[in-house]
């Protein structure tokens, strides 16, 4: 019932969460898309692959490493916290940023 309730209850954590969440299945979307178009889409895929894209995402890296080292510890850590889910976020963006950057640095 909780579930149900959630957009009403917490409006704007519920807007921006679907926000978030749109953003991913877009991007993942457009990954998945680029084989199989020919136009305007791999130019951006050849963007990301190059090999001066190594320095992009080992700035992202430290950006995120930073953001997130300074934004997390001003939560509570305890087992109820709601900020859990910020902490998945910065797991899965993590994650995507150094599989980025050792594609870039492999790719080489």
């Amino acid at each position: 019932m909780d579930l149900f309730l959630l957009p009403i209850l917490h409006p704007q954590e519920f807007w921006i969460a679907t926000a978030i969440a749109a953003v991913f299945v877009f991007v993942i979307l457009m990954a998945a898309r680029s084989p199989e178009r020919r136009s305007k889409a791999i130019r951006w895929v050849r963007s990301i692959t190059s090999p001066n894209t190594k320095i992009l995402f080992g700035v992202l890296l430290v950006a995120w490493a930073a953001g997130f080292g300074i934004l997390i510890p001003m939560f509570p850590n305890q087992a109820n916290s709601a900020y859990g889910a910020l902490a998945l976020i910065a797991l899965f963006s993590g994650f995507f940023l150094l599989m980025g950057f050792l594609w870039s640095v492999i790719g080489e």
